[in-house]
């Protein structure tokens, strides 16, 4: 609860008062995402302390290991389960102080400010000033001294070691620590010279275009022409998949937000965007009509729909854990369990067998999730292959995804990590398999 008698008067305590309060939406449950568009007083702050609020929360929950090493040497005894805010908005003074090099006195001050304007917390004041000061002195050394699985949950990095190897685990806890730049795919690829010059951006290897920092993206050129959506390079590459699309039925199955029904409606099929959830479905078409393009939307859980004709192509972009992008989401690392991994796996399975059933003979399904977890990925393709006879691997070649030769697995697949491309500033993590139907 609040405390009536304080005022959010210092210097910059309205953006520190909005990372904490996403902070606290996330604790109950919250999303990243969601937690951004509830939070109220995130939702009042522009400009630079909108952008350094979202900062501030995402470094939090991006290193939350890291700053737990700096802080514990200084608490004798864990806090009560009321005083936990207390724990975050120390939280905030590390990732300030040690991380992004924020003055030591405007995040020790805020942080006393903090503490005061909760009434569970502000007994804790003097607790919080004494410690932030120590956290001052020795927080950045601490930092750097703690080891790269710090931040990443011991059943992720487990599955990770077994999956890719130590020293792939290492790098992709590695990528995750770094905020990650933003990404454009074009609407048109041979706009890519011009808009470049006018964003200031990258074209990359796969044709889309790469900014290191935006503070507003509905500001930038192109934005409200239409002429680009924002979507990762790894998450571009699955809709490429299916080829030359042009005149073609192709179902986009688990379709919000919408950027690979672009793709394929940009590159001239005739698309059918599925999803089970009503406001998401609106957000894909609200992301068509911004760009001019059409395709037809339907809200239908998969499983139980019909289409009236079989298509050419589908795109399965299923449900999963999403841990291939935690860089832009580093909330999974606490939302997420292996208990969920096991529950999705399921479900993606029935997923490809109602995807395989839609789909014309000679049609390609292409299996996409943006996920590192072998079980939402290869062992889930090499399942389906087994269960139905009437589809094969039809292999990627490097050439279709932008020459990522190290995205090619053995077995012809397409599996990108968040440590590819590292010194452009990475990727999300994805997984694609491209099925044909004989």
């Amino acid at each position: 609860m609040e405390n009536p008698a304080q005022t959010e008067s210092a210097p910059g305590l309205v953006s520190r008062r909005a990372a904490l309060d996403i902070l606290t939406l996330v604790r109950g449950g919250a999303n990243l995402d969601e937690a951004l568009e509830r939070c109220r007083s995130f939702g009042e702050l522009v400009g630079p302390d909108r952008g350094f609020a979202r900062a501030l929360a995402s470094t939090v929950l991006r290193r939350q290991g890291t700053l737990d090493a700096v802080i514990d040497p200084f608490i004798d005894k864990p806090l009560p389960k009321r005083a936990a805010r207390v724990t975050d908005i120390l939280r905030l003074v590390g990732a300030q102080s040690a991380l992004m090099g924020v003055a030591d006195h405007a995040s020790v001050a805020t942080a006393v400010d903090l503490a005061k304007s909760f009434r569970e917390t502000e007994g804790y004041a003097g607790l919080v000033n004494a410690i932030a000061r120590k956290i001052t002195r020795t927080g950045k050394n601490a930092a750097e001294k703690a080891p790269e699985r710090s931040d990443t949950p011991g059943w992720l990095w487990r599955s990770w070691e077994r999956a890719y190897g130590p020293a792939v685990a290492k790098a992709i806890a590695v990528a995750h620590r770094q905020e990650p730049p933003l990404d454009l795919t074009l609407k048109r690829p041979d706009d890519a010279g011009r808009l470049a010059e006018a964003l200031g951006a990258e074209i990359l290897p796969t044709g889309g275009l790469r900014l290191a920092t935006v503070s507003n993206v509905t500001e930038l050129p192109g934005f409200s022409a239409g002429e680009w959506w924002v979507q990762d390079a790894a998450a571009s590459l699955p809709a490429r998949l299916l080829g030359d699309v042009r005149g073609k039925r192709v179902f986009d199955l688990c379709a919000a937000p919408g950027g690979k029904t672009m793709q394929l409606a940009a590159a001239g099929a005739r698309v059918t965007a599925v999803d089970v959830t009503g406001d998401r479905l609106k957000l894909v078409a609200e992301n068509l009509r911004r760009v001019s393009l059409s395709a037809e939307t339907i809200k239908a859980d998969i499983l139980r729909w019909s289409p009236s004709e079989k298509a050419d192509a589908i795109l399965l972009d299923a449900p999963c854990s999403a841990t291939g992008t935690i860089r832009r989401h580093p909330d999974i690392l606490y939302s997420k369990s292996e208990t969920d991994i096991a529950e999705l796996a399921v479900l993606q399975a029935r997923m490809i067998d109602k995807a395989a059933s839609l789909l014309k003979e000679g049609g390609v399904l292409v299996y996409a999730t943006c996920s590192l977890q072998p079980e939402e990925g290869e062992r889930q393709v090499e399942a389906a292959l087994a269960r139905h006879e009437e589809l094969a691997r039809e292999p990627v070649t490097a050439e279709e995804v932008g020459g990522l030769t190290q995205a090619v697995t053995r077995q012809g697949d397409l599996r990108t990590l968040p440590c590819f491309w590292g010194e452009r500033g990475g990727m999300d993590g994805f997984f694609a398999a491209r099925l044909r139907r004989k």
